[in-house]
């Protein structure tokens, strides 16, 4: 995590947060970081106002951070919060082809590592409340929204599902529980 103020929730969550930053720390440092660690979920993100050169720094060069780190620590499993079509970048506007190509590249970077990975790919987030229910497939050939709120219950759900594992999908807010989405991929 990467703000102090976010440790009271991931508490109340029952997680042991830790502070690492991804960008300004170094590899051992970050290593240090998730010693001990059962999993990973790697859902930080530049954010939409930065620029092209902060997303090289955090959505790709953050999450192969991570992805080393936990390589070095034997955390063999990682979860990766992606984007939707980041394998279509002559779609994207040319505001968008950075943070998709960052995107792309580090989720190539964990399909190539030995670790037990599931690579989610959300369309455009929300905040509205989440409803628990999604659509899923390795590729969904439209684009559309999901909220935050799924989008965390479709990670944490699918960090304890070995079917997931070795998988990629783009998910979209749908009509169908999440857990039964999920055991179907």
């Amino acid at each position: 995590m990467r703000k102090e103020q976010q440790c009271a929730d991931l508490e109340k969550d029952g997680v042991e947060p830790v502070r690492v930053d991804l960008e300004a720390d170094d590899t051992n440092a970050v290593a240090e970081a998730v010693a001990g660690c059962d999993a990973i979920v790697f859902a930080a993100g530049a954010g939409p106002g930065s620029g092209a050169a902060r997303k090289e720094t955090m959505d790709y060069g953050g999450a192969v951070k991570l992805i080393e780190a936990a390589e070095a620590r034997g955390v063999r499993r990682y979860v990766m919060l992606s984007a939707i079509h980041v394998d279509d970048l002559e779609s994207a506007s040319e505001t968008m082809r950075p943070y998709l190509s960052a995107k792309a590249r580090a989720d190539e970077r964990l399909r190539a590592s030995d670790l037990d990975y599931t690579i989610v790919r959300p369309g455009s987030l929300t905040d509205e409340t989440g409803s628990g229910k999604m659509q899923a497939a390795t590729r969904l050939d439209m684009s559309g929204e999901i909220p935050r709120e799924d989008v965390a219950e479709i990670l944490a759900t699918a960090l304890e599902m070995k079917n997931t594992y070795g998988k990629t999908f783009e998910v979209l807010l749908g009509d169908i529980p999440i857990p039964l989405v999920l055991q179907q991929l």
